[in-house]
């Protein structure tokens, strides 16, 4: 019997490690973890803060930079673009085994300008020059102001992970910025099969915001739909996957040579631990998907993850009838996801924040 890896590979689902650490790409554990199946990487600004700040790793480069006395900000993109540039090196066999789909390492723009669309756009291509490899992603969060800045880089060639979704209406835009910027380059005359994108769902945090709310509530109604709110909500946009890929809007663009922009499931580890811990891997399984999974979640999994060959396809009158139901009961998922949005680029750009603060100190400098 195939092991659980094996076995979301042969449903479509590209698994992906959602982090990365100078420790990882020195002791080989990412080669090693690579060599299990997985076939990218993802990372933040929170993995980066942790990863830094609690290894001695990174010792010798922060001294060299010391040395060199360079600023602050520069410090943080060379201490975590030398990790991305290696981490690129390391999955380049699966890039290239994989014809560029997968292979894939993830970095984010600085989240402190993730509401200012021009220097989003060139960080994006700031990351994309320092980085200068194929199968990185660049990473930009779905706030209002990134919606533009998607289409701008992915114009400009430059492959993206558009991060940080919860609604529904927001990957709609995202959906948007994508195929209006897939036009732009085609127009452009880009090769198109070399732009690749995904857009990252999160799952579930929308759970742990949605649970809260109902414990409020305290009926028995409310009880019966905790933990149902997440996987609704994540089944419903694989739904809009497919029916934008059934657009002419679409077609015309596949028949240039462009690549869907797939779907991919973030915070997929249980915050809650009476729920199941690969609930957020074994209930979202289809074609076409990534799904990126913290260590404890993909050891999990492969430890002993019941995979379906397909666990999203028929759901989606049910998943609609869950939000209804919450909807009913006074749950506004519009502030559900808009307080999401919020605290997930408030917290990015806090874990930013504290690495430069760490950094400062150990550079004998003063944190502007």
């Amino acid at each position: 019997m195939k092991d659980p890896i094996a076995r979301l590979r042969d449903a479509g689902v590209s698994v992906w490690l959602d982090d990365l650490s100078r420790e990882r790409l020195t002791t080989g554990s990412l080669a090693a973890i690579r060599d299990r199946g997985v076939s990218g990487v993802t990372t933040n600004p929170t993995i980066f803060a942790k990863a830094i700040t609690d290894s001695d790793a990174y010792d010798a480069q922060i001294r060299d930079l010391k040395l060199r006395q360079v600023a602050i900000d520069q410090v943080l993109r060379e201490l975590t673009t030398y990790d991305v540039r290696q981490a690129c090196d390391v999955l380049r066999t699966v890039y290239d085994a994989t014809g560029g789909l997968d292979g894939r390492v993830s970095i984010e723009v600085d989240p402190r300008i993730a509401h200012d669309t021009q220097r989003t756009v060139a960080e994006a291509r700031a990351l994309w020059w320092l980085v200068d490899r194929p199968n990185m992603f660049v990473k930009i969060p779905a706030a209002k102001q990134g919606i533009p800045a998607i289409s701008a880089c992915l114009a400009e060639g430059i492959s993206i992970n558009v991060t940080l979704i919860f609604s529904l209406a927001r990957y709609d835009e995202v959906i948007e910025a994508f195929l209006a910027g897939m036009e732009q380059a085609r127009e452009a005359g880009h090769d198109l099969s070399g732009i690749v994108s995904v857009a990252s769902f999160f799952v579930s945090r929308v759970d742990t915001e949605v649970d809260k709310r109902l414990d409020k509530i305290g009926t028995s109604q409310a009880a019966a739909l905790r933990g149902k709110a997440a996987i609704a909500n994540t089944r419903l946009a694989y739904q809009r996957y497919e029916e934008i890929l059934a657009t002419d809007r679409w077609r015309v663009l596949g028949q240039a040579g462009a690549r869907p922009q797939r779907p991919l499931w973030a915070s997929t580890s249980v915050k809650d631990p009476a729920y199941e811990d690969t609930r957020y891997v074994t209930r979202l399984v289809a074609p076409d998907v990534v799904n990126t999974m913290p260590e404890a979640t993909l050891n999990a999994v492969a430890d002993h993850g019941d995979i379906p060959d397909d666990s999203i396809h028929g759901t989606y009158a049910q998943s609609r009838a869950v939000l209804d139901e919450l909807a009913s009961l006074g749950i506004d998922y519009d502030d559900v996801v808009q307080t999401l949005e919020d605290y997930g680029v408030s917290a990015f750009d806090a874990s930013w924040d504290h690495l430069g603060q760490r950094l400062a100190t150990a550079l004998g400098t003063r944190q502007e």
